[in-house]
C-alpha cells in the first residue's frame, strides 16, 4: 500500500497557528491597532500568546471600541483602548504615559501606524509628501522616543516596528512611501545601538504584502493580484502570518535580535 501525506499546496494559506505563551507576564502597547490589518491581528496574536494586558491605540473611536470588544472576548487579558493620532505630540506623550499607568509600565511597544499611497513623483504633492513621511516615519519616531523615556529608567523594554520591503526595493508610485519606510528601518538600526546600552531591544518587520481591507482600499486591485503572483508562495501574506514574526520579536526568544530588520517575504530572490 502507497502511503499518501496531506499537504497544503502553495498558493494556499496554512491553518492558523495557536498561541504558545510566548509573552505571557507581559505588557504590550499598539498603534493603530483597530480594524482589520496588521496592528489588530498583532493584538490578538498577542492576547493568544498570553500578555498580561493590552492597550491598542487609534484614531477611530468606534474601530478602537470594536477592537476592545473582540479581544477581551477572546481570553482573560486586560485590554485597553485609547485614542491617538500618531502626528500630534501631545496626543504621542498622553498615550504612552495613560498606557504606563494602565498597563503598569509598557514592556513591548509596537509601532505598526503607517500610511500610504499610490501618486508618481512629478505628481506629487509637497502635502502628499509630508503626510505620508509625518504619520509613518516621523509618528514611529515620536513613539519610539515617548516610549524609551519610560523604558530607560527600568532598564527594559522591547520595541518592535513595522517597515516594508519597499524599504529596500523600487515600486512605481511609492516613493513617498518607500522612503518613509526605508527611514523607519535606519531609525531601527540606530535607536537600537542607544536603547542597547539601557538593555532595550528595538527590531522591525519588513513584510511584502498582507492583504487586508485598508490595503485593498489604498491600491488598485489589479496591482494587489500581480504582486501577490510574483510572491514564491503565489499568494499574499495573511496579516497573521506577519504578526506572528512581530510577536517573535517581542518575545524572550529574541533576546540577542535588536537593531535587525526581518523581512516577512516569500518574494523570489
Amino acid at each position: 500500500m502507497t502511503e499518501t501525506t496531506s499537504f497544503t499546496p502553495a498558493n494556499v494559506a496554512p491553518a492558523y497557528v495557536p498561541g504558545h505563551r510566548l509573552l505571557a507576564g507581559k505588557s504590550v502597547l499598539i498603534t493603530a491597532a483597530a480594524g482589520a490589518g496588521i496592528g489588530f491581528a498583532t493584538a490578538r496574536r498577542c492576547v493568544e500568546e498570553g500578555c498580561r494586558s493590552l492597550v491598542v491605540a487609534d484614531i477611530h473611536p468606534g474601530r478602537v471600541a470594536a477592537a476592545v470588544e473582540q479581544l477581551r472576548a477572546l481570553g482573560e487579558t486586560e485590554v485597553h483602548g485609547l485614542l491617538c493620532d500618531v502626528t500630534n505630540e501631545e496626543q504621542v506623550g498622553a498615550l504612552v504615559a495613560e498606557s504606563e499607568a494602565r498597563l503598569g509600565g509598557i514592556d513591548v511597544l509596537v509601532n505598526n501606524a503607517g500610511l500610504g499611497g499610490s501618486r508618481r513623483v512629478v505628481e506629487m504633492s509637497d502635502g502628499e509628501w509630508h503626510r505620508v513621511l509625518d504619520v509613518t516615519l516621523t509618528g514611529t519616531f515620536r513613539m519610539t522616543r515617548a516610549a524609551l523615556k519610560v523604558m530607560i529608567p527600568r532598564g527594559k523594554g522591547v520595541i518592535v516596528n513595522n517597515a516594508s520591503v519597499l524599504g529596500w526595493r523600487a515600486q512605481k508610485e511609492q516613493a513617498h512611501y518607500a522612503a518613509a519606510k526605508a527611514g523607519v528601518m535606519a531609525l531601527t538600526r540606530c535607536s537600537a545601538v542607544e536603547a542597547a546600552e539601557h538593555g532595550i531591544r528595538i527590531n522591525a518587520v519588513a513584510p511584502s504584502i498582507a492583504l487586508h481591507d485598508f490595503l485593498k482600499k489604498s491600491a488598485p486591485e489589479e496591482l494587489l493580484a500581480d504582486l501577490a503572483r510574483r510572491e514564491a508562495f503565489g499568494r499574499a501574506a495573511e496579516v497573521w502570518e506577519v504578526a506572528n514574526v512581530i510577536v517573535f520579536l517581542a518575545s524572550d526568544y529574541a533576546s540577542y535580535m535588536t537593531g535587525e530588520v526581518l523581512s516577512v517575504s516569500s518574494q523570489h530572490a
